[in-house]
């Protein structure tokens, strides 16, 4: 087009072109900065952009019942990985203001959880070697590896890590953790000294030490869960957890148990930690990078989890996916939360579904209801340690098992049974291998499980011959209508998977069986064309493009000419390059079904079977 030409607009009803605009595109200046922080910060670029005043009662409302749900859960979660109960608080404070700056999703309670404190704790013990203090140092050390592992993760973009945990891997996995977070409580609700660092251990470790039972202690955690399960059926939007943690802390010093050796938490730090990096030797470092590494990926998979199962209410005008959560953005979230947390002492955290689902039901909008909730844990930490002293350790334990029960998710074991048995052992299977080989190993379990079942999947995917039915347009799988027909000698095979070395020759095997049933079924018109529909083949590497060779020069020895139909350009370069298509013929590969039944039409009238 010359510059006198004036296009498509031209003539007397063309349109006037506009001076064109910066779409943004090419992210260059003096802004890039501002763009920057703006990407990191998306939870506090929304509220000074977005937010509006009459969002503000129910948020602090919101704010106010997830407190009022949180201070018992943390503190208990605290016992879990072994480190002071206060320390929770200082973890979910931490964790609730960065989150509220740095998240992307407007409703997701960042801050300790059940399965990532129960991992950690497993993960540490045996470094500290039974020192509360050492195990402090370790878990904010953790913190800090983790932020660590989060970071390098958003730079190799590995927010794809999220999908490795199918529904039924998780399913396993957190009946898995309710498991062992029962077990790691019996010595705190019976008051008994339970050892050994396996499942079996310390089952044994429980069960000889069962005449030692404390009863006072016994019946405090007891009656404890009694009471918020009492609650929670009957309230269910009453802070249960709460009351009975309440409860049982003014039972203890109105009775004063602790005459009758039930223990208490004790004193309880004032005020808030001053940041301080924990000190390691090379050997506590080099061990905490690995298991940090396993840690990171769980409580990532945690994160993105939930928050994709509560997505934040629409807001009038918004588009549905201005409420996604960007999974890479999530990564230097996380990560930013970790560094935060490990800075003031605190240990590992996730986010928690119960109290996400908590702030939704009270009309939560935006991640002030998290800052509210922040500022009731300050006032807390300020204020309350001479109250909290008090409160039964039985009674921190009867929590943890409460929550262990939220963990078993048995309508989901009865829905993996009902829609396919094998999702339901792969569920089992994650179950068991997280009970007998700890936690860590679980995550890893049901990684490799992943991976493995979607390995299978794809050497082992879908085929099926095309054909026409009548009445119906289009091709389709012959098996699905028994009225299908097909032109005799041609057969139109579709293999559904991207081809690479671990299903090239199972193609192989499967268009050699159609040709040997096509040749049984219809000996006066064997398959005279094998065309392949390539529509689903999305993908080839060089074993697959070297397995379509081979395959050829099987069909050839048979006299069957192979043909490639639905080749698009990103399959068809990688042929070409790898000599497959030179091999076949250009005339051989063809854009649509129909065009290639209609070359093999005219083929046919041109070359006549040869009989005898």
């Amino acid at each position: 087009m010359t510059e006198q030409d004036p296009g498509p607009t031209g003539g007397a009803d063309r349109l006037d072109r506009h001076p064109a605009i910066d779409y943004g595109l090419d992210a260059k200046g003096e802004q890039w900065f501002l763009k920057a922080l703006q990407a990191a910060t998306p939870g506090l670029t929304f509220l000074l952009q977005r937010f509006q005043r009459g969002w503000l009662r129910t948020d602090l409302l919101a704010g106010l019942a997830v407190a009022a749900y949180l201070v018992p859960q943390v503190m208990a979660y605290s016992a879990i990985v072994g480190v002071p109960p206060v320390a929770g608080l200082w973890t979910a404070l931490a964790a609730m203001l960065v989150y509220a700056v740095m998240g992307g999703s407007r409703v997701l309670s960042v801050g300790p959880e059940s399965t990532i404190a129960l991992l950690t704790g497993l993960a540490i013990a045996p470094m500290a070697g039974g020192d509360p203090g050492k195990l402090a140092t370790l878990a904010a050390a953790l913190s800090l590896i983790i932020g660590f592992w989060c970071l390098v993760g958003r730079v190799l973009r590995l927010g794809v890590v999220a999908d490795l945990l199918s529904q039924p891997l998780l399913v396993g996995y957190l009946a898995g953790a309710a498991v062992l977070m029962v077990v790691g409580q019996l010595g705190k609700v019976t008051g008994t000294t339970v050892q050994g660092e396996s499942l079996v251990d310390q089952m044994v470790s429980f069960t000889r030490g069962l005449n030692g039972t404390h009863l006072a202690t016994l019946w405090v955690a007891l009656g404890t869960l009694a009471l918020i399960l009492l609650i929670h059926f009957l309230l269910p939007k009453w802070p249960a957890a709460l009351i009975g943690v309440a409860a049982a802390t003014v039972a203890y010093g109105v009775f004063d148990w602790g005459r009758l050796g039930v223990k208490a938490v004790g004193a309880v730090p004032d005020g808030i930690p001053v940041p301080s990096i924990p000190v390691l030797s090379v050997g506590e470092l080099k061990a905490l990078l690995v298991v940090g590494l396993g840690v990171a990926v769980m409580a990532y998979s945690d994160n993105m989890l939930i928050a994709r199962g509560f997505p934040a209410p629409a807001l009038p005008g918004e588009r549905p996916s201005e409420r996604d959560v960007d999974p890479q953005s999530e990564l230097v979230a996380l990560g930013g939360v970790h560094v935060a947390v490990g800075l003031i002492g605190g240990f590992p955290v996730s986010s928690s579904g119960s109290r996400t689902a908590l702030a939704i039901a009270s009309g939560a909008r935006t991640q002030v209801y998290s800052l509210a909730a922040a500022a009731v844990v300050v006032v807390v930490l300020l204020v309350a340690g001479p109250i909290l002293q008090w409160m039964p350790q039985a009674a921190l334990g009867a929590v943890v098992l409460y929550a262990a029960t939220k963990l078993v998710q048995v309508s989901q074991f009865r829905r993996l049974w009902g829609f396919r048995r094998r999702e339901f052992a792969l569920a089992l299977v994650t179950l068991f291998g997280t009970v007998f080989y700890g936690i860590l190993a679980g995550v890893g379990i049901a990684i490799a499980l992943s991976l493995l079942e979607m390995g299978i999947r794809l050497a082992r995917p879908h085929d099926a011959v095309l054909g026409r039915v009548p009445g119906l347009a289009g091709m389709h799988d012959v098996t699905d209508y028994p009225g299908a027909q097909t032109l005799p000698g041609l057969i139109i095979y579709r293999f559904e998977a991207p081809l690479f070395f671990a299903n090239v020759g199972e193609l192989r095997r499967r268009v050699q069986l159609v040709i040997d049933r096509e040749t049984e079924a219809y000996p006066d018109a064997p398959p005279r064309w094998f065309l392949l529909n390539v529509e689903a083949n999305t993908e080839v590497d060089i074993t697959a493009a070297d397995g379509l060779r081979e395959l050829q020069g099987d069909l050839a020895a048979q006299g069957v000419l192979l043909g490639l139909v639905r080749l698009k350009r990103d399959l068809y370069e990688p042929l070409r390059r790898a000599g497959v298509v030179d091999l076949i013929g250009e005339d051989m590969c063809f854009p649509t079904l129909p065009v290639a039944e209609e070359a093999f039409v005219e083929w046919a009238r041109t070359h006549p079977r040869v009989v005898g």
